[in-house]
């Protein structure tokens, strides 16, 4: 994470992680400070965080997203997330991570976006999040299920959990 002894942080109202990088945000004025291992987003001072409502990470990237306008960036590393600036984030209802990817998803409409690892979750083109009442991740695989028809999809790392086919989930 690196030092901090020279940050200031009043105003401060919420500190996010990842595993080699911190950012310090005042969501009252959208201004941020972030510091650690700059490929893996510990610089961030070229970007705005003004309305920024909620910030997630993985282990070398971080996204801010603002939900009301569906604005979203990223920033650490680009393989493993910090790219995503081609995504539309508009009725983003939830976001996850794998060690190196992201998913948002919309639960409304059914729709989710991979990004990041493509052998850590970050592509999931094939999936259908159409009725997904839940996701899981480990450090390189998702799991979306469906708890009202016990329906499973899993992708990413097949060593990570990233295969469940043939597998049932009665519920």
């Amino acid at each position: 994470g690196g030092s901090c002894k020279d940050l200031d942080f009043a105003g401060v109202t919420d500190v996010y992680s990842n595993g080699y990088a911190f950012m310090a945000l005042n969501k009252n004025n959208g201004k941020a400070q972030c510091w650690g291992a700059s490929r893996s987003g510990g610089s961030c001072s070229d970007l705005d965080f003004e309305g920024v409502t909620d910030v997630y990470s993985n282990s070398f990237a971080f996204m801010a997203l603002d939900k009301s306008t569906g604005q979203g960036q990223c920033w650490g590393s680009s393989g493993s997330g910090g790219s995503c600036s081609d995504l539309d984030f508009g009725g983003v209802t939830d976001v996850y991570s794998t060690e190196e990817a992201f998913l948002a998803l919309n639960r409304n409409t059914g729709q989710g976006q991979c990004w990041g690892s493509s052998g850590n979750g970050g592509s999931c083109s094939g999936i259908d999040f159409a009725g997904v009442t839940d996701v899981y991740s480990t450090g390189s695989a998702f799991m979306a299920l469906n708890k009202n028809t016990g329906q499973a999809q899993c992708w990413g790392s097949s060593s990570g959990g990233g295969s469940c086919s043939g597998l049932e989930f009665d519920v």
